[in-house]
């Protein structure tokens, strides 16, 4: 990645354009990339608002490299963003959009909710991005040694520390509550921020949140088998059916050989000789991935194919009962994709993609594909299989192979992968996490809602399953071609904050909680203490993190030790 506070050398957006065109990259990522970039920057209503005024702006703070050991003086910058514009007083709530597993774009704070909630409860929104992804990437690269400082527990201490250090630095009454919001693995964090910090932390909304880890992630074929199935997004047995042929008729040409394979290998987009069975695995996977894509982004502003889309393709010319039809249908299918990604493959060989993922330079890999799998080999596992009979897909890639890229690009064992699953749901609670005040949103065509919370486990811990909805679409901009649930789906969620929100507006209205408003936003560090990543790198972070250290990371270990919660925290 190029870029630290001041221009770039190399914009985001670009570096994702060119990774997505010449690299190995997963195609859900590079799906998901591509709607948010779409989302945030077409369409009436799709980008800063109507109601937007000025741009977000963006700041920096310092944040210790390693929480948990305070002789380690190691510190990174931390980006954040800033919606001031509906902040109606200090004592109102401050909405914190977590980031996840890639860059956090301004969009975060100015789109879908909880920017679309705050001019109700005039609220200050602050977007905060994952340390490792995006800006936000510490000196050193990305070795083994260095994303040891990768993980949700390392994010959540920037979460309790961000909360302390932004709160100061905004002036923001000690009354006014925090919630959390984030979507898919952010969703996570934001239910754990509530569960692990509840002094910090009033309440958080999760969408699409896989709080349980899981090493084989069957499930996720499961919903998308049945989601083809389902007329209300537009699919029908005969499609499923259809799926199921046209992969049928893939492997069938990949056992073939000769002319066969290779007229697939160009047809389909395979920029690697199909000769060898990791290869063709690759080439299934990215197959399953597009499928699953249709299902999991079903319907969103932005993705290349939707459900209904999916199955047109796979029927048209089914009348005339010709065998080779679904595969015509696929073959369409990954056209579609590929140009809508501006991609020129759609599968590498496998030797390629390990030698990508090992790359340890934070220019090649700021896309966040190998922070994303050490993440998933030494916390999250989420690697989705077919090997269940009633899959209508291939059985490949099979887990094993998926557990093998553990080992090939860190070295980590299948067993301690593993064992990482289990602590981490031991550590969090799996699908029953005992927090308060949280509220899990999940839409039912999305396959991830079936490692979240779906049902109420009590009146302080809800639950909103979204008939039709794909994944995290609660949050995205409302569109006039919104299905009733899903606006029903946020008026839900509106109401949840009302509960929540109600009683400490009038709580502090009986306190006499009053004041000035709120403090200006600071302004942007000079030039001197903003550069690309080169030599200067290491004195500008002791410069920035000189500022912050103090207030943030000393005020983060002691607020760390006010709960018992936080106590088991800081000792884990």
């Amino acid at each position: 990645m190029a870029g630290r506070p001041g221009p770039p050398r190399l914009g985001p957006l670009l570096l994702l354009s060119l990774w997505g065109s010449s690299a190995p990259a997963p195609l859900l990522r590079r799906l998901a990339e591509h709607i948010e970039r779409f989302q945030e920057g077409s369409g009436p209503g799709l980008g800063f608002g109507p109601n937007a005024s000025v741009p977000p702006k963006q700041g920096w703070l310092g944040q210790p490299l390693d929480p948990f050991n305070t002789s380690d003086q190691r510190s990174f910058l931390q980006r954040y963003w800033v919606n001031d514009q509906h902040w109606a007083s200090r004592h109102g709530p401050v909405f914190l959009h977590l980031g996840g597993e890639g860059s956090l774009r301004p969009g975060s704070v100015t789109r879908g909710h909880p920017a679309a909630l705050a001019p109700a409860w005039g609220a200050l929104v602050i977007g905060l991005e994952h340390r490792f992804y995006g800006l936000s990437i510490p000196a050193g690269g990305l070795d083994v040694a260095q994303l040891r400082f990768l993980s949700s527990r390392h994010a959540l201490a920037d979460v309790a520390s961000a909360r302390l250090a932004l709160g100061r630095l905004f002036n923001v009454s000690s009354s006014s509550p925090w919630i959390c919001f984030g979507g898919s693995y952010a969703g996570s964090l934001a239910a754990w921020a509530r569960l692990k910090f509840p002094h910090l932390i009033f309440a958080s909304v999760a969408s699409s949140a896989p709080v349980r880890a899981v090493l084989d992630f069957s499930e996720y074929n499961e919903v998308v088998s049945r989601s083809l199935t389902s007329a209300a997004v537009g699919g029908s047995p005969e499609c499923r059916a259809a799926a199921a042929a046209a992969f049928a008729d893939v492997e069938r040409r990949l056992l073939a050989g000769g002319a066969a394979r290779a007229a697939l290998r160009a047809e389909l987009g395979a920029c690697a000789p199909l000769g060898r069975a990791e290869d063709r695995a690759e080439l299934l996977g990215a197959l399953q991935a597009l499928v699953g894509g249709a299902a999991q982004y079903d319907a969103q502003a932005g993705a290349p194919l939707s459900v209904r889309r999916l199955c047109g393709l796979l029927l048209e010319g089914g009348g005339n009962r010709s065998r080779s039809a679904p595969y015509r249908g696929l073959r369409r299918a990954v056209q579609v994709v590929m140009h809508s990604l501006g991609q020129r493959c759609l599968s590498f060989s496998r030797a390629e993609t390990v030698a990508q993922l090992k790359v340890t330079e934070s220019q090649v890999s700021g896309v966040g594909d190998r922070q994303w799998l050490y993440q998933t080999c030494t916390e999250f596992g989420f690697y989705v299989t077919c090997e269940d009979p009633s899959c209508p897909f291939s059985r490949v890639p099979a887990l094993p192979s998926q557990l093998e890229l553990c080992q090939q690009v860190f070295g980590l064992s299948t067993s301690s992968v593993a064992q990482a699953v289990t602590q981490t749901n031991s550590y969090y609670g799996g699908q029953t996490p005992g927090a308060t005040r949280v509220l899990f949103v999940n839409g039912d065509t999305d396959p991830w809602h079936a490692l979240s919370v779906t049902q109420a486990s009590g009146p302080s811990a809800s639950a909103l399953l979204i008939p039709g909805a794909s994944h995290c679409m609660d949050m995205a901009p409302e569109r006039p071609s919104d299905s009733p649930s899903l606006r029903r789906g946020r008026q839900s969620i509106s109401q949840r904050l009302q509960t929540w929100l109600g009683p400490a507006q009038r709580s502090q209205a009986r306190g006499g909680d009053r004041g000035p408003g709120p403090s200006p936003l600071p302004a942007r560090p000079p030039p001197s203490r903003t550069c690309p990543l080169d030599g200067r790198r290491e004195l500008v972070w002791k410069e920035g993190v000189a500022r912050n250290r103090a207030s943030a990371s000393d005020s983060h270990t002691d607020s760390l030790l006010q709960t018992p919660h936080s106590r088991e925290w800081m000792a884990g």
